[in-house]
């Protein structure tokens, strides 16, 4: 039993590494193709890197290109109705001289192209609340390493209360809950100019954090609970931060129905409704997406054979008998 329990803490080990290291990383990658994006000027097209606090500029082009893509995208769409030419201000405002080119502001500017919300108006409270969310992941691995009940509920407790206190003290006292929401209405109002709506979407993303953080609050009293009463409700630490990439992968797919099905009328083109490639290659208007994971969701992936190898070996010492 001891072996089996230095091979559980072992494997929690390399999976709360992979957490921490996971938070930082890329986890997914999306690029655009088109003819108005030579690859001379976007070796990787228009490219966008996906981590769970945000989304990254993904190019390496020079500033060129930005001048390049985004002057042609201003052409069409003056060819196409003029009416289009004051929601896109933010396509004649790049820095022409910069020397990096900056992949997020393209894309935000197809996506307009089309109809699209821009970037900044997907996953906003998932976003800013990340962090805590890998801060309950990792109490919920350390207490599973424990090999006694009373050694797991003080990590649970503790750990839980750290968690909750560093999330209300950010959130509230420290105001980055108002902050990311005006940056939320800052970001969405640079191509979508009805205010009205957009301070209506702040209120929504202000509300629905709140809702998170004491759900999540909540769920940390349910676990500690439920591990106090119950032997075998131990494997669900393990069990659930060993889902991360599934949840990743849901989240993921949800906001891209969203962008695809919420399409509005101040695009140049008309694009029906559609479901945004998840995964693979696919095709919007002139437009070629590519849709993969990065080597972030590989870590993704590690946390889950790790914890899902001590899952087992815990879920074998129960039926034994030998675990408390």
């Amino acid at each position: 039993m001891d072996k089996q329990n230095k091979i559980i803490g072992g494997l929690t080990l390399i999976s709360l590494i992979c957490l921490v290291a996971a938070y930082f990383a890329p986890i997914w990658w999306v690029s655009l193709t088109a003819p108005n994006y030579p690859p001379d000027a976007f070796p990787d097209g228009i490219r966008i890197h996906f981590h769970f606090d945000g989304v990254y500029n993904g190019c390496k082009a020079a500033g060129k290109g930005t001048r390049m893509g985004s002057e042609i995208i201003q052409k069409d769409l003056e060819a196409t109705d003029e009416r289009y030419n004051p929601i896109t201000d933010a396509a004649k405002n790049v820095d022409k001289g910069a020397e990096g080119l900056d992949c997020v502001h393209e894309m935000n500017t197809i996506n307009h192209y089309v109809g699209m919300y821009p970037i900044a108006t997907g996953a906003p409270v998932e976003k800013p609340l990340a962090k805590f969310f890998f801060g309950f992941f990792a109490v919920m691995m350390l207490a599973f390493a424990m090999t006694g009940k009373k050694q797991r509920l003080i990590v649970l407790s503790v750990g839980f209360a750290a968690v909750a206190a560093w999330m209300l003290v950010d959130q509230f006292m420290l105001g980055h809950l108002e902050s990311h929401v005006q940056a939320y209405m800052d970001d969405s109002g640079a191509f979508f100019k009805d205010m009205d709506r957009i301070k209506h979407w702040g209120n929504n993303v202000r509300e629905v954090s709140k809702i998170v953080i004491v759900g999540l609050i909540a769920v940390m009293l349910i676990v500690i609970a439920g591990v106090a009463k119950s032997r075998p409700f131990q494997l669900l630490l393990a069990l659930v931060p060993a889902l991360l990439p599934v949840f990743f992968v849901i989240t993921y797919a949800g906001w891209l129905w969203f962008f695809g099905h919420n399409m509005h009328p101040w695009g140049a083109f008309t694009v029906k409704p559609f479901m945004p490639t998840v995964f693979g290659e696919g095709k919007v208007a002139q437009f070629s997406t590519f849709s993969y994971p990065y080597w972030g969701y590989a870590l993704l992936l590690v946390i889950f054979a790790c914890m899902m190898l001590a899952l087992l070996i815990r879920r074998k010492q129960l039926r034994e008998g030998t675990a408390e």
